[in-house]
């Protein structure tokens, strides 16, 4: 419950700050902290096991609202990148040239990539017309580690926003340490979730993988013992 807790009050309070409407650029960190918090993250959300809405939820359905809420954060992350891009545009102001902004198109481009992937896990059609063979199982862990990956992007990203300019003019220090600590604690929540959930798969695949060193010291046996036949 804390978790949703946070998302609410976090969300309700960058948009508070950011007043959107209030200018073109208000509506940046608006559809920002609806794509990343209140979608990407509770999308996340549903599979915890600890602070899900949907814990008693059949799987397929906790899947459909994964997928829904990450679709929406692809959205509202896009067209809060094309707002910030044409802003900037508009008042001649160079593009890309903080880390905040350089990392803001990296995480668009790779949640984007990360959201197609999951269609790829889902959708058996899409593996067949585009020749995947591996496992489902382990497209499962791969989507599951890069959506980690992404996740960290993200609160990479979140955490830059908040040393700029213009967020650092609007808050006081007891708010900036309330909000770092408040991304700080996503992060956390996520990186436990996918460790736990998918690091004893793993652990179980590398433990039933065969060992070749077995079948080549008994193919040595045998061979040594044809020599001594012969």
């Amino acid at each position: 419950m804390v978790a949703h807790i946070v998302t609410v009050v976090y969300t309700a309070f960058m948009v508070y700050t950011a007043w959107p409407g209030s200018s073109l650029f208000s509506w940046h960190p608006t559809l920002m902290v609806f794509a990343f918090v209140a979608c990407m993250w509770e999308g996340l959300l549903v599979f915890n096991r600890e602070s899900s809405l949907f814990v008693n939820v059949a799987r397929p359905t906790k899947v459909l609202i994964h997928q829904v809420l990450n679709m929406a954060a692809v959205v509202c992350a896009i067209l809060g990148f094309t707002v910030i891009y044409y802003n900037k545009s508009i008042n001649d102001k160079p593009h890309f040239t903080t880390w905040h902004g350089l990392l803001g198109l990296i995480t668009v481009i790779y949640i984007t990539a990360q959201s197609l992937g999951g269609d790829v896990v889902k959708y058996e059609w899409i593996r067949r017309i585009i020749g995947v063979r591996m496992s489902l199982g382990k497209l499962k862990i791969y989507h599951a580690t890069s959506g980690l990956v992404a996740f960290t992007l993200v609160v990479t990203t979140m955490m830059l926003a908040l040393y700029s300019t213009w967020f650092t003019s609007q808050v006081g220090w007891v708010l900036w340490l309330l909000c770092n600590g408040s991304v700080s604690f996503m992060a956390v929540i996520i990186m436990n979730q996918v460790v736990t959930e998918y690091l004893p798969k793993t652990q179980r695949q590398t433990v039933a993988a065969p060992l070749p060193t077995k079948k080549t010291s008994q193919k040595s046996g045998s061979s040594r013992k044809n020599k001594k036949s012969n």
